[in-house]
């Protein structure tokens, strides 16, 4: 089996679009900035969802569905939020061949139409707080498509909820950041920098942003999911009001929140090498390949199978069912088994052949650094959930010490400009800009604010304006 990724360091883009084909992830669609996500992919998004989702109906959201399609005057009700979409929206202006009365926009995101139902639903303090979230495709047409990380349609979670007070609703919003943040550096092994977006980044429509930022293996930042407080923008656009404990009526506050299958390329782009796919093993669908290995056919089916049989059993026991896949590519030489797993991501290879099979031990093969470990077969489903948990950790670790390696200080314009054109990386400096400072930054060194860090109320002299202002983390994005 050829290896056919490029190395990251002649070509990074290119070798992202080859980890990706390689690893089976996704393909391109006939329709120009869509995509196929294939099986492997496909796995790889149902298990994010599902840690999300476990955490979402934990802090007490549930599941719920809206529609495709949008009443375009609802865009214009809320008159940031149209700025914001407007250039990316699809619009359907025909139907069973009539022209429509009013045009329908493929939605971009769901503010507008959950505005509407929450105001039919929303009367009293009794029904408040909604806590829905809804798992569904979006559509914002791309004029730069790269598959995960932006494509005109992609999968998503958007939850949105309605309040009181403005106490609760900013609660909420801070909440789903650290359920966000937990999720990726715990499951992920994402290693994000929260934070509150400047203005100039915010989301159309919302008072404030936050935002987990992650760095890639090119030291650039992805913004890997997104919570917004609305404040009351969205309610009194679409007249969310309930009669509250005192007998006033009033308006509801909002929050909105979401991540994508864009945190599969953050996946890709953190943890993954030059032979192919690297997946953490909390995320993996397949976290383990189990692999009998001889050119005899009746060692394999007298001896081999059934005592890997035996051990995918044990080993699911321990480490959950449907994580160990059984290889029985006999067709394939050892090493092209190998190699296939490999490139798909597998956190750990077992190989198990006459050799181990006399010694009653099997060998383990970690896909990060490959280090090979021999073990008793007795002891071996405790050993490979070690080793998993091992392999997380160093991955998480690796990432960590990748971005605290490029997070560079600067106090001035100059030495901002010198450390984005040599290093790269996450630039911490103090700012005090308005948002046509920040275009005029990103115009003068392709760099964005990413984020003002939480936890981090330091104030400083900008190094833009000279004016007082707080700490922010800039970089150059995807």
């Amino acid at each position: 089996m050829a290896k056919n990724v490029t190395p990251r360091s002649s070509d990074f883009s290119q070798w992202y679009l080859d980890v990706i084909r390689a690893a089976e992830l996704a393909d391109y669609a006939p329709v120009r900035g869509c995509m196929v996500i294939r099986p492997t992919g496909y796995a790889l998004w149902e298990s994010i969802q599902r840690h999300f989702d476990e955490a979402f109906k934990e802090t007490g959201h549930v599941n719920a569905y809206f529609p495709l399609l949008i009443p375009n005057s609802f865009l214009e009700r809320e008159a940031q939020h149209v700025e914001g979409f407007a250039p990316e929206c699809a619009v359907v202006t025909h139907a069973g061949g009539d022209e429509l009365e009013e045009p329908l926009v493929v939605r971009p995101t769901s503010e507008t139409v959950i505005g509407h139902m929450y105001s039919k639903w929303v009367q009293s303090w009794r029904d408040l707080p909604i806590l829905i979230n809804q798992w569904c495709n979006v559509m914002r047409w791309e004029k730069r498509p790269r598959l995960f990380l932006r494509t005109s349609e992609f999968l998503w979670q958007e939850g949105h909820t309605a309040h009181a007070t403005r106490e609760e609703a900013m609660e909420e919003t801070l909440r789903m950041l650290g359920v966000y943040e937990t999720i990726m550096k715990d499951v992920l092994a994402l290693p994000v920098v929260t934070g509150e977006k400047s203005e100039g980044e915010r989301f159309p429509g919302a008072d404030n942003t936050f935002t987990c930022e992650a760095m890639m293996s090119d030291r650039k930042a992805l913004q890997a999911g997104t919570s917004h407080f609305l404040g009351q923008n969205f309610a009194k656009a679409f007249d969310i009001r309930f009669q509250d404990r005192d007998g006033e009526v009033k308006y509801a506050w909002t929050t909105s929140w979401g991540v994508s299958t864009r945190l599969i390329g953050a996946i890709i782009m953190t943890h993954s090498d030059d032979d192919g796919l690297i997946l953490p093993p909390r995320v993996a669908p397949v976290k383990v390949a189990l692999l009998p290995i001889s050119t005899d056919q009746d060692l394999i089916s007298s001896s081999l199978e059934p005592k890997a049989m035996e051990l995918k059993a044990a080993i699911e026991d321990r480490i959950g069912p449907r994580t160990v896949a059984l290889d029985r590519q006999y067709h394939l030489r050892p090493s092209d088994r190998f190699f296939s797993h490999l490139q798909k991501g597998v956190p750990l290879r077992i190989e198990l052949g006459q050799k181990e099979l006399e010694n009653r031990t099997v060998r383990l093969v970690c896909r990060d650094n490959g280090e090979r470990i021999d073990v008793p077969m007795e002891g071996a489903p405790e050993r490979v959930a070690e080793v998993l948990n091992q392999i997380q950790a160093r991955l998480y670790d690796r990432a960590l010490k990748f971005r605290r390696d490029n997070t560079h200080r600067v106090s001035s314009i100059e030495e901002f400009k010198e450390v984005m054109e040599s290093k790269g990386g996450f630039v911490e400096a103090h700012f005090a800009g308005t948002p046509e400072d920040e275009r005029a930054i990103k115009e003068a060194t392709g760099a964005t604010v990413r984020c003002f860090p939480s936890g981090d109320r330091s104030v400083g002299r900008c190094f833009y304006t000279g004016r007082e202002g707080r700490l922010a983390i800039f970089a150059k994005a995807y």
